[in-house]
């Protein structure tokens, strides 16, 4: 078996996992591993061919795989190594990390701290529980967004789309180009649950007929799709009778929402929030096992990468730290909670001492959208330390909320810190 030691170990070269490698370089370890199961570097980016990404970080409008290279080209030059086509099996609490590749065969890394960077994975057919036969012509978004851009093939020619994820938006616009016919998109929500830009730019500018609160409750043909059967859905999102519509198509596309990658964090240990499926993580990207840090859409699913990118500059940092024994616990740890309207707060747990040194960052979503001005308040045992204003709040759009050293009075005596968000006047 083939093993050696590393500093920092990095599963996952998506955005995450190569923002955390190349800030773990500049934060002092040696030697940092970033392991990937694919043959190129990059992630999903590589299949992201439209533009939209880099807003934040370079203040440019990018494509996925320009992005990509922006951080591919600056591993390289500080010195990442990289194992590709390696397929990990798997992660002990000790950072043991065992995995396969043709060219080793078995191999073994020892690392002194591990950063999880394996993204999210998309919810199949099987979570939905849509009756009906297994015939040809169901993909999820990101399967359909692979096959039109990276191997060139048509998965149909009339399309259905349950679900206004990002991905499922963006793929009506991208098979629309293509010369398919997108007949409908379908969201059993009373709102979109993709970004608001991503619903004007590729569903309104290319007249895709949308319907909210409607869902898929059967699909026709046994060998290929032949049509989809849809209903509108009440309160409580059950099938309203009579209110059926068959819709021919040859293909449906899923997208239904992503689900964080954590089958690693599992066997390693790392307890999970089950309401975002990712690791609970403090101000520092650490889970509750020692050394093992956590970034990106695998700790919960981010709306840009941007701050995918900026999580795992974050994670990557205190990896370092940790690997090269420049960074002291402490036993002082403050509970982060989600308020009134508030589905959940990252990090869940922060030590106030950090908050001493450097500011700090509290990210959020919501629950429900208000499409007015609201005040966004973080409390310590009910008393007021911060409140920002936000013109709306969406549940497919990250909320920020920073904490300064000044603030640090406000919490460091505190058990508990809330997040609630709550509309003005």
């Amino acid at each position: 078996m083939f093993e050696k030691q590393y500093d920092v170990a990095v599963i996952g070269s998506g955005p995450g996992g190569l923002a955390a490698a190349i800030a773990a370089k500049e934060a002092g370890a040696q030697d940092v591993v970033v392991i990937e199961r694919d043959v190129e570097l990059g992630g999903i980016l590589l299949q992201c061919i439209h533009n939209g990404f880099g807003s934040v970080i370079f203040k440019e409008d990018l494509t996925g795989p320009e992005y990509a290279y922006r951080f591919i080209d600056q591993a390289r030059e500080v010195g990442v190594e990289a194992m590709m086509d390696t397929f990990v099996l798997d992660l002990t609490p000790h950072r043991e990390i065992y995995a396969i590749n043709k060219r080793d065969g078995m191999v073994k890394i020892n690392a002194r701290a591990v950063v999880l960077a394996m993204g999210c994975r998309e919810r199949p057919r099987g979570a939905l529980a849509i009756p009906g036969f297994r015939p040809a012509g169901i993909y999820t978004a990101g399967t359909a967004q692979r096959l039109v851009n990276i191997e060139g093939y048509m998965p149909g020619e009339r399309f259905v789309i349950l679900g206004s994820g990002d991905i499922g938006m963006i793929m009506a616009r991208r098979l629309t180009f293509e010369g398919a016919k997108v007949e409908r998109m379908l969201e059993i929500l009373p709102y979109i649950s993709g970004l608001k830009r991503n619903y004007v730019q590729c569903v309104l500018d290319y007249n895709i007929p949308l319907q909210l609160q409607r869902t898929v409750i059967d699909i026709k043909g046994r060998n290929r799709v032949e049509a989809v059967v849809s209903a509108q859905v009440d309160e409580h999102w059950q099938p309203i009778p009579g209110t059926e519509e068959t819709i021919p198509c040859d293909t449906l596309l899923l997208s239904v929402g992503l689900i964080p990658e954590n089958e690693l964090s599992k066997k390693a240990g790392v307890e999970l929030n089950p309401l975002t499926g990712g690791p609970y993580v403090d101000d520092t990207m650490q889970t509750n096992v020692p050394g093992i840090f956590a970034a990106g859409n695998v700790v919960h699913v981010y709306d840009l990468v941007d701050w995918v990118t900026k999580a795992g500059l974050l994670a990557g940092r205190h990896a370092g730290e940790y690997a090269t024994q420049r960074r002291t616990e402490s036993d002082r740890k403050l509970r982060v909670v989600a308020g009134d309207n508030v589905h959940h707060v990252i990090p869940e747990v922060l030590d106030p001492s950090d908050l001493e040194r450097e500011p700090l960052e509290l990210q959020f979503r919501v629950r429900r959208p208000v499409e007015a001005p609201v005040w966004v308040k973080v409390e310590a045992d009910g008393e007021l330390v911060k409140r920002k204003t936000e013109r709306y709040v969406r549940p497919s759009e990250m909320i920020m909320v920073k904490l300064s050293p000044k603030d640090y009075d406000k919490v460091a005596g505190a058990k508990k810190l809330s997040v609630r968000v709550e509309e003005k006047g």
